[in-house]
């Protein structure tokens, strides 16, 4: 089954849709990775989800991808007394460490480690933003604040705290137990959230090994000050719009999403814009023209993937969801202005052989009429250094590994295709004629460019390119 676009979809699956036939429906909807939201559901849940999405895989006979998706810290107030209290602007609010109910004068804070990185001058919002506290002074037990925004404060509603360095692993006992569970599943992705700096990834990096990728999910303020450093240390990165935009002012949210998805095409890393893409499809059969018109933006800016969330997980239009998200992204892709947006935007060649490789491929499509860039790959470096390019002729990405057919199913243009190890240049042209063919990218007479690492079998090592014809062999 080959997919008449470039840009890839990502489904969450929940009560909606976590049936076996609803898997196979979205699939064939357009489908091309499924998230676990670890957030919900049991460890028996998933591994039930997890067979389904495998016995999917075996009868289209094309690889899925499977990301699982760690809850992260959540930062919640205590409970009140009458279940809730009112917070007027302008009064005095305190957060303190006492188990007690709260009223309308304070409540329970059971984090330490916030009041251990305040300052004078920080801002807590309560309630995804709904309520704005402004501290006033604090010490390591409490925390004496002004309403800046009242209303209705309820029990345990979330904390966020958009300006201040949590001294906190974005790993809880929770994650690293759902973490280890979904490595013994075999998930193909991991995103990390509440990513804040480097070191994070670099934690979630020595716990997961080569044993699945890592997403970095960019949420919070403090990791856009280090974007740079998290975007070289992933291997993807996700646009999580709806904790982003509790905490920093929502213009900047469109903004900085396009510094992101630059960043990440600029290293040849997949990244993904996520959040209310088509939020009223939960309760209706179309989307709005502005979630229209909010996914063909992040396909005219080059982003790897889209993702549906709730919209799939629990609503009551998941197949319609994913066929209108489809749909979409064939439609902007024929435009003639978004191939030109995509190459006003190519990011310049790193300094090594592999982008040079993956340069002259952009180089040579624009010149020649390639059916398809055939890339031989192991680790999967080779497609995404192809995929970094936004060749116009699709990028077949052949691998012995499963594993890796799986992780490319994320990859802008990537068909990955599993082949068995190649042992010399006439075998391995054969072979990428052979499949091009089989797989519909092109027909006899026409040119495909070819890239492999020699010697074979080494990871890493692209540094051959070769054009053929398509012929009878």
């Amino acid at each position: 089954m080959r997919r008449r676009r470039d840009a890839k979809i990502i489904a969450t699956l929940g009560p909606a849709s976590n049936s076996l036939e609803k898997i196979g429906e979205l699939f064939d909807s357009g489908i091309d990775v499924f998230r676990l939201n670890f957030s919900h559901g049991t460890h028996a849940d998933h591994a039930r989800t997890h067979g389904y999405i495998r016995q999917v895989e075996a009868a289209r006979e094309r690889p899925i991808g499977i990301l699982a998706d760690l809850q992260g810290p959540k930062i919640r107030v205590g409970t009140f007394k009458n279940k809730s209290a009112e917070l007027e602007t302008g009064q005095r609010f305190v957060l303190d460490m006492k188990e007690d109910d709260g009223d309308e004068t304070r409540v329970n804070l059971p984090h330490p480690e916030i009041f251990a990185a305040m300052q004078v001058g920080s801002q807590l919002l309560v309630n995804d933003g709904k309520i704005r506290l402004k501290v006033v002074e604090f010490d390591d037990n409490h925390a004496v604040t002004e309403v800046v925004v009242g209303g209705t404060i309820s029990n345990n509603k979330g904390v966020n705290v958009p300006d201040v360095l949590l001294p906190i692993s974005p790993l809880t006992e929770k994650d690293r137990a759902d973490l280890d569970y979904a490595l013994e599943l075999g998930v193909d992705w991991v995103a990390l959230s509440f990513v804040q700096r480097p070191e994070d990834i670099t934690e979630m990096r020595g716990l997961v090994g080569q044993r699945a990728a890592i997403m970095a999910k960019l949420e919070k303020p403090t990791a856009i000050k280090h974007l740079k450093d998290i975007v070289q240390l992933a291997d993807a990165v996700m646009v999580a719009r709806g904790d982003l935009g509790v905490e920093m002012p929502q213009e900047k949210v469109p903004v900085i999403q396009r510094q992101i998805v630059r960043h990440a095409r600029r290293e040849g890393k997949p990244v993904v814009i996520a959040t209310q893409m088509l939020e009223s499809m939960i309760s209706s059969p179309v989307p709005t023209r502005a979630e229209s018109s909010d996914v063909a933006t992040a396909i005219y800016d080059g982003s790897d993937a889209v993702m549906l969330s709730a919209e799939t997980a629990a609503g009551d239009y998941p197949v319609e969801a994913a066929t209108a998200m489809n749909r979409i992204i064939i439609e902007v892709e024929k435009d003639v202005y978004y191939r030109k947006s995509i190459d006003a935007s190519l990011p310049a060649p790193g300094d090594t052989v592999a982008d040079a490789i993956s340069s002259s491929l952009h180089h040579i499509s624009n010149v020649l009429p390639l059916a398809a860039t055939f890339t031989y790959t192991e680790s999967g470096f080779s497609s995404f250094r192809a995929a970094r390019e936004r060749p116009e002729a699709p990028v077949i990405g052949c691998t012995p590994y499963q594993e890796t057919a799986r992780k490319l199913a994320l990859v802008w243009g990537v068909h990955a295709v599993l082949s068995a190890e190649m042992s010399n240049v006439d075998e391995m042209v054969a072979n990428a004629i052979n499949i091009t063919l089989q797989e519909g990218f092109g027909e006899m007479g026409e040119i495909i460019a070819i890239t492999a690492g020699m010697p074979f079998g080494r990871t890493g090592t692209t540094n051959m390119l070769r054009l053929t014809r398509l012929k009878a062999l």
